[in-house]
């Protein structure tokens, strides 16, 4: 789908690859009942009222818009966005000392809009995923963009951690997505269940934990999606773990994992059609609920 809207985009342009959202919206909409009731339920927690169809069509389309405007960003035609920002000149003190920073964010908005305005100021944004979904995604915007620079990280492939600490230390920014838990790094983290939106979810502490040890500054981002061609970059700081060591560590990493989780908490209030988990997000077994990934 991603390779069809990329064609679709590049040889008719945005205003008429945006007619082409809604019958797309609406085929989701009607055929994937699990991603409908995730997304009604999800919107009816962020809303504070019951979510119907016309909610989770929104819901989807914005998604969707946010994957078309994925080629357009790719490609650093900007000057077809209107693009607000905060707090973005306290990442840049950060990295006018020559430091690098790690940002944590979900899966909200719009990550190639964040992308693509580090790269308006001169600096370097990088990816961190684990490696099947690195070799899937570059291979996709690949295609798309064959010709951008795509800087992604593979977790979990030997050498990850020296090529992540190299690019922090030449002043590059690294990104991650912290709101999925996922499988392969039981001795390095936690899965805490954290009140979300009015009831616990369950939340790793492993993005963080990786940044403690790479004693690095770390900051919320967020690259929210307003309708047609409006888009905000969010930044907020989390962590600093540059100095920090022993117990006074670990509380450090649970006091900033729960404000990583109220922030997003909060962006999903303030922007509720910007979630794109559709999937029961809240739903636990044992091994999640337990406070130790398996």
């Amino acid at each position: 789908m991603l390779r069809l809207m990329g064609a679709i985009a590049v040889h008719a342009g945005r205003p008429l690859a945006r007619l082409v959202l809604h019958p797309i919206t609406l085929y989701f909409l009607i055929a994937n009942g699990r991603a409908r009731r995730a997304s009604r339920a999800y919107l009816a927690r962020a809303l504070r009222r019951p979510a119907g169809w016309r909610d989770s069509y929104r819901h989807i389309h914005s998604f969707a818009a946010t994957v078309l405007d994925r080629v357009y960003f790719l490609q650093g035609r900007l000057a077809q966005f209107e693009i607000d920002s905060h707090n973005v000149p306290a990442v840049e003190a950060v990295l006018a000392e020559g430091q690098g920073v790690m940002l944590l964010g979900a899966h909200v908005g719009s990550f190639e809009a964040l992308r693509a305005g580090a790269q308006s100021v001169g600096t370097r944004a990088a990816m961190l995923m684990y490696e099947d979904n690195a070799r899937l995604i570059t291979a996709t915007l690949r295609a798309i963009a064959p010709d951008v620079q795509l800087h992604t990280i593979a977790l979990g492939r030997p050498g990850a951690m020296l090529a992540l600490r190299r690019w922090l230390d030449d002043g590059g920014m690294a990104g991650l997505l912290a709101d999925r838990t996922l499988p392969g790094h039981s001795g390095r983290s936690r899965t805490l269940m954290l009140p979300f939106l009015g009831q616990p979810a369950p939340f790793s502490d492993g993005p963080l934990r990786l940044a403690a040890l790479l004693r690095q500054r770390v900051f919320f981002m967020a690259g929210l999606y307003h309708g047609g061609a409006r888009y905000s970059l969010r930044f907020e700081p989390l962590a600093d773990f540059r100095a920090t060591t022993g117990p006074a560590l670990e509380a450090e990493v649970q006091a900033a994992l729960q404000r990583y989780v109220a922030l997003l908490e909060s962006i999903c209030r303030d922007a509720p059609y910007n979630w794109f988990n559709f999937y029961d997000f809240w739903a636990s077994d044992a091994a999640t609920a337990s406070t130790t990934t398996d």
